[in-house]
């Protein structure tokens, strides 16, 4: 019975339940767990490109990466938020006391005196910072009040208004420097998290070609292990009417063990690799190749089939564009210019912390006391604080000449590895835009060879049908054959490491002729 019809008959309400309708009941369930099974036991096909995205977009790397751009940026906008105006409210509120003081007599004796009071303040302040010459200025209003228990009496103190400036005078200013130093970190840090996209590209390439040969090569040992055993059969028949030799035989049968054992490692070989790439793309729910789905634990395990990338982009590559491109984008090279910002900034340091180290406090303002709050804005008086504190070192016995020359040695070595480490980049990439050119044409050159070993392969095991071929040569034959497929299929993962190098190492795309961008 058709299951269409199954269900038609299975629709009255008057059913019940027979022999015959149980039993196709039966088949019915079995046609739909076998479907579903087939369905999820198919391997789910996977192109380079697929992979390469899905890594960037459900790794824990990639994850990682974009944590971490994400706390660069509230670090930078930390940063700017301490050069704008603060607002601030500070005090001590209450302020109680109630104990004994001494209090010492105009006869030099000391009385102890009970207190009980409370002195609480307000502080209302706004401060801005000065960048150009590392000082702040602020304005704030002050209302103290005094209450003293034991006369019952209270007392007002306040100021009404107050500009205030605090500068340190032949001192190092850092805020300077870290106007100049933080833009670049921040620069650098997004530079960073498109190198770590780009990384996870390069990393997810290779453990897909390993996945991928391990594939062939698995393919190929199943392969060789069907002729194998037909081949052997057919030896047995050649041996019966004596055209071939005993020796031939058991080689043959020693290829049939030797098949075998290959194709169990092959196996092994790929289930490692398939799970080694499923780790990094972090694809155990993966189910119809779109990330983020999720599934039953049977279809998390759906085999992996690889596709073989058969199509090489043509673009040329020019050797300056590319270096031109990578000062323009790596993060390299916004840390070059910030470690010479940074050496320069510690022999600025070293400089002026060892000498003359002066901060001028000054605040001028109204103020005035009563016995009500209001009273203390009432005819205000005057109030002015000035105030200069400094060091001066005499005798330091060459601890801050010293001081000074460690930074300017380090100032050196830092410019001096910085060059080095400039020209060791421009290597990398010029290194890198010879080797694509080269892997280009190595590709379709071992892709030939690849094509030319399969049909001599064919014609010498037809020959060999014929009893016009040896044992030897057909061997010979076989290892051609799997050698070619190897090298077209390693020829083609060098390929495309070295693309995704070339575009890591620049973070521009030559094939689209565009920078490369992800917004996390």
């Amino acid at each position: 019975m058709k299951l269409t019809n199954f269900l038609d008959h299975a629709a009255p309400t008057a059913y019940k339940p027979n022999a015959k309708n149980v039993c196709a009941l039966g088949i019915a369930l079995i046609i739909v767990c076998l479907a579903h099974f087939s369905v999820t036991a198919q391997p789910l096909k996977l192109t380079l490109e697929e992979v390469v995205n899905m890594a960037r977009e459900q790794s824990i790397a990639s994850r990682q990466a974009a944590t971490l751009k994400k706390t660069n940026y509230w670090k930078y906008r930390s940063f700017l938020a301490d050069f704008k105006p603060q607002l601030s409210l500070n005090g001590s509120l209450p302020g109680f006391t109630r104990s004994f003081v001494q209090v010492q007599q105009p006869d030099g004796t000391v009385v102890f005196q009970p207190v009980s009071n409370n002195n609480s303040v307000l502080n209302l302040s706004l401060s801005q910072n000065i960048p150009f010459t590392g000082g702040s200025i602020y304005v704030q209003q002050q209302l103290q009040r005094f209450d003293n228990f034991l006369n019952r009496n209270t007392l007002y103190n306040g100021i009404p208004v107050a500009i205030g400036l605090s500068q340190p005078l032949f001192r190092f200013n850092q805020m300077k420097w870290d106007r100049q130093t933080e833009p670049l970190r921040y620069a650098e840090s997004n530079q960073q998290y498109i190198e770590s996209m780009e990384q996870v590209a390069v990393d997810a390439t290779g453990l897909f070609f390993d996945l991928l040969v391990s594939q062939v090569n698995l393919q190929i040992a199943e392969t060789n292990r069907a002729n194998n055993d037909t081949l052997y059969t057919i030896a047995q028949h050649k041996l019966a009417l004596g055209k071939l030799s005993r020796n031939d035989l058991l080689q043959l049968q020693l290829s049939v063990l030797n098949a075998r054992k290959d194709l169990a490692s092959a196996r092994q070989t790929a289930e490692v690799a398939s799970l080694k790439l499923r780790t990094l793309m972090n694809a155990q729910d993966m189910s119809s190749g779109q990330p983020g789905t999720t599934t039953s634990s049977n279809s998390r395990q759906r085999p992996l089939d690889l596709v073989i990338p058969s199509q090489v982009s043509e673009f040329s590559v020019d050797i300056e564009r590319a270096i031109a491109e990578a000062f323009a984008n790596r993060s390299d090279a916004i840390a070059f210019q910030r470690k010479r910002l940074e050496a320069d900034r510690d022999v600025d340091k070293a400089r002026k912390e060892n000498g003359i180290n002066a901060v001028l406090n000054a605040d001028f303002g109204l103020t005035n006391r009563g016995n009500r709050p209001g009273d203390v804005y009432v005819r205000p008086q005057d109030r002015q604080f000035v105030e200069i504190q400094f060091v001066v070192p005499i005798m330091t016995w060459g601890r801050a000449q010293a001081r000074t020359e460690t930074a300017r040695a380090n100032q050196q070595l830092t410019v001096q590895t910085v060059e080095q480490a400039r020209r060791v980049f421009e290597q990398q990439i010029y290194t890198q835009v010879t080797l694509l050119d080269m892997l280009r044409q190595q590709v379709k050159l071992t892709a030939e060879a690849d094509q030319i070993a399969q049909s001599r392969y064919q014609i010498a095991q037809e020959r060999f049908k014929l009893s016009d071929l040896t044992v030897t040569d057909l061997g010979i034959a076989i290892q051609d054959k799997d050698r070619a497929r190897r090298d077209a299929i390693l020829a083609l993962r060098d390929y495309w490491q070295s693309y995704y190098t070339l575009r890591l190492l620049t973070l521009y795309d030559f094939d689209q002729n565009q920078k490369i961008r992800y917004v996390p």
